[in-house]
Order: structure tokens, then C-alpha cells, then sequence
């Protein structure tokens, strides 16, 4: 019975493993695509994905070519966001606002109005 048990926890730590894997490389095919300029920030905050659920938000904006942990500080302020908060936590509202407040800035290729230090 424990040996039955033992395998059955064994399966399931290499069920997690490998999801926390797959979770890895495609994040990190995320972020090469935003560096490269091959997806917007702004798309990815208003497109819902379990995979990048757990990102934060800093952690997504930083990603993008000639961003940094500030800017990306300074961006969040500006919609009253922390720097600790997901994708998977915002709110609809959350996400259009923060999606507007980038796709202002990337029209126009600078910040959007109102937000300094960018």
C-alpha cells in the first residue's frame, strides 16, 4: 500500500516538473518575442493564458527591448498597479487601462500622457 502511494507521489512530482517546464521555455519564448519586437506587451496583457498567468506584470514589461525594472515601476504607478502584481490577478478594467497606457506609448513611440520618468 505505501509502495502504491510512493508511486503515485512519484507521478505526480513528474507531472509538476514537467509542467513547470513547459511553463519555463514558453515564458522564456515570450520574452524573446517581446525583445525582438514580435509581440506587443500590450496584446499579451489583454490575451489571458494560464501559462503566463503567474507573470508579473514588471516582469513582462522588463522584458521589452530598452526596458528596465524603473520604467516598467514608473508605468505601473501611473495606473496605480504594484510591481508585485500577476497577469493572472488583474482585472478586465486593470488590463485595458495598462494595454491602453502602452499602446499609447508605442503609437506615438513614446510614453503615453501623464507618464514620467519613461
Amino acid at each position: 500500500m505505501s509502495t502504491n502511494r510512493a508511486c503515485t507521489s512519484l507521478e505526480q512530482r513528474l507531472l509538476a516538473l514537467e509542467r513547470a517546464n513547459h511553463v519555463r521555455i514558453a515564458r522564456a519564448e515570450l520574452k524573446r518575442q517581446l525583445r525582438g519586437g514580435e509581440v506587443k506587451a500590450a496584446e499579451t496583457i489583454l490575451r489571458s493564458s494560464r501559462v503566463i498567468d503567474t507573470m508579473t506584470v514588471t516582469e513582462l514589461l522588463s522584458s521589452q527591448r530598452g526596458w528596465g525594472p524603473a520604467r516598467a515601476a514608473n508605468v505601473l504607478r501611473s495606473v496605480s498597479l504594484t510591481e508585485r502584481k500577476t497577469l493572472g490577478s488583474l482585472t478586465e478594467r486593470q488590463r485595458l487601462m495598462l494595454a491602453a497606457v502602452l499602446s499609447i506609448g508605442d503609437s506615438k513611440g513614446r510614453p503615453a500622457p501623464g507618464v514620467r520618468g519613461l
